[in-house]
């Protein structure tokens, strides 16, 4: 019985460390975006908080308004790009029985092996050669290039748990393949694509190495727009920190929002 105590207390209290451990450096980010920039290297919490941070931000010479923008745009683009696409492929994987398919799948799978370091020279040229150097369509490339064989694989996962009497029923009443995807497989597999959609937009939108290398100032995104808080007096961290809260805030409400389909996204047969 003491040892039982014991064991629950130990677990209680790991708990309480790792958590302490994760959410701090958010948390005082989230505090650091609200101080002045002399509160800004005090740790003490007795401080007036202020709103300037973040409307200095979105003024010169930061500007930070257009790296929203475009972090919005290919996000969003990326999304609706590589969400179709990838269902269909999924549903092309899990229904048909195509030569070397599992080779096939196994090589789309295989990219996500890739380091992206490997990658971002190679897409640099082509894009140079182009002329598409920071440009948004450079970036919603690149992202649907990284994102649409994860989603494959976790779409996939969801379609295979569908029963395939409900489609062989519908295509013997004279219904189109098309109409069988559009009016059973996708309703159904719709915890999956959500919880895909989610995936690829958090993905995207916290991209940095490629937006770094491909862009310069027009397409800039969030990410690299925080590098330029780093000036000859050193880190501007109430800046920083009012961009990084920008960043995160659309995360966490995304996430609170579709909390429903994330959470059976996660623990349904995407993994299967």
């Amino acid at each position: 019985m003491k040892r039982s105590a014991l064991s629950r207390a130990a677990e209680t209290i790991t708990l309480l460390v790792v958590c302490f451990v994760a959410l701090f450096p958010i948390l005082w980010m989230f505090l650091t975006a609200f101080k002045s920039p002399r509160d800004a290297y005090d740790i003490s919490l007795n401080f007036q908080p202020t709103l300037q941070n973040f409307v200095t931000i979105f003024s010169n010479p930061w500007n930070l308004g257009h790296a929203l923008l475009n972090s919005t745009i290919v996000a969003g683009a990326t999304v609706l790009i590589s969400i179709p696409a990838a269902a269909l492929a999924a549903y092309s994987f899990s229904r048909f029985r195509m030569r070397a398919r599992k080779s096939l799948f196994f090589a789309v799978i295989s990219t996500q092996f890739v380091p992206a370091v490997v990658i971002v020279l190679p897409f640099f040229l082509m894009f140079r050669t182009l002329g598409l150097l920071d440009t948004r369509i450079a970036l919603v490339v690149v992202n649907v290039a990284i994102v649409t064989p994860f989603v494959i694989w976790m779409i996939k996962g969801f379609i295979d748990a569908i029963p395939l009497d409900s489609e062989e029923a519908a295509m013997m009443d004279g219904a189109s393949r098309l109409r069988v995807i559009r009016d059973i497989v996708l309703p159904m597999a719709a915890p999956g694509i959500i919880t895909s959609a989610i995936f690829s937009f958090i993905l995207t939108w916290n991209e940095f190495l490629f937006a770094l290398i491909l862009t310069r100032r027009h397409a800039t995104t969030l990410p690299v727009a925080l590098t330029n808080f780093r000036t000859e007096r050193g880190d501007l961290w109430e800046l920083m920190s009012a961009a990084g809260v920008l960043i995160t805030v659309p995360i966490f409400l995304l996430a609170l929002v579709i909390q429903k389909h994330f959470t059976r996204g996660m623990t349904a047969g995407a993994v299967k």
